[in-house]
């Protein structure tokens, strides 16, 4: 999957947590959870939805790594070729 897809659902998931933000304005060096205002229920469905969508396990220790959408991607792209 290239980084692209992998950015494609990480902003769809986001968009799935956060209907009323426009994922195209999301800056993607920003902290999610100030960005889009979600809380931690909400970070947590979203590591969750990763996980089904990308079957990519996010042990707690590494969730300070998707606090951002690069963060994610990068993230999620070194997992998935792991």
């Amino acid at each position: 999957m290239s980084e692209d897809e992998i950015r494609a659902v990480v902003l769809e998931e986001l968009g799935n947590i956060a209907p009323e933000a426009d994922m195209s304005a999301v800056d993607p060096k920003a902290d999610l959870r100030e960005e889009l205002d979600i809380d931690s229920m909400d970070f947590l469905n979203f590591i969750t939805a990763l996980h089904d969508r990308l079957g990519v396990n996010v042990p707690e220790l590494d969730y300070p790594k998707l606090t951002t959408v690069d963060g994610a991607v990068v993230y999620l792209q070194g997992k998935r070729t792991e």
